[in-house]
């Protein structure tokens, strides 16, 4: 996968644009795959060589801009929306900044706030994934 696009969006900064994806289409193209990415990394191992590197920082900085995207699209959302963007962009950040440094345990020791950042938001937006009463459907 290659973002380039995204990096239109960071330069565009808070200029007004059209939004061409929706969350859902956020989710299933961009997060949900780099999500995967860098938690197959780690349960695999760390990363081999300088292209394996290169993906985890991909993966990483797609996160990292994603919570912003998401918050952009989910003004009319209440509850905990922005905070948990938040949450998925600042970890996003944290395993970009271990990528860059190829320190695998600092990644390593990411993974339960990633999923944490993303369990955390469905739970709340997406309760037929995370019934309340904690069964599943």
């Amino acid at each position: 996968m290659k973002p380039v696009w995204l990096a239109f969006f960071i330069l565009a900064g808070g200029a007004a644009w059209a939004q061409t994806a929706t969350i859902k289409q956020l989710m299933l193209d961009l997060i949900h795959p780099a999500s995967n990415d860098i938690q197959l990394f780690v349960n695999r191992g760390a990363p081999k060589n300088d292209a394996e590197w290169a993906m985890v920082r991909r993966s990483a900085l797609t996160l990292a801009e994603s919570g912003d995207l998401l918050t952009a699209r989910g003004q009319n959302f209440q509850g905990d929306w922005a905070k948990d963007a938040k949450a998925l962009g600042d970890v996003g950040t944290a395993a970009y900044k271990a990528a860059q440094a190829k320190d695998f345990a600092t990644l390593a020791g990411l993974t339960d706030s990633l999923d944490a950042s993303c369990t955390n938001c469905h739970k709340q937006f997406r309760p037929n994934v995370f019934p309340r009463d904690g069964g599943s459907k």
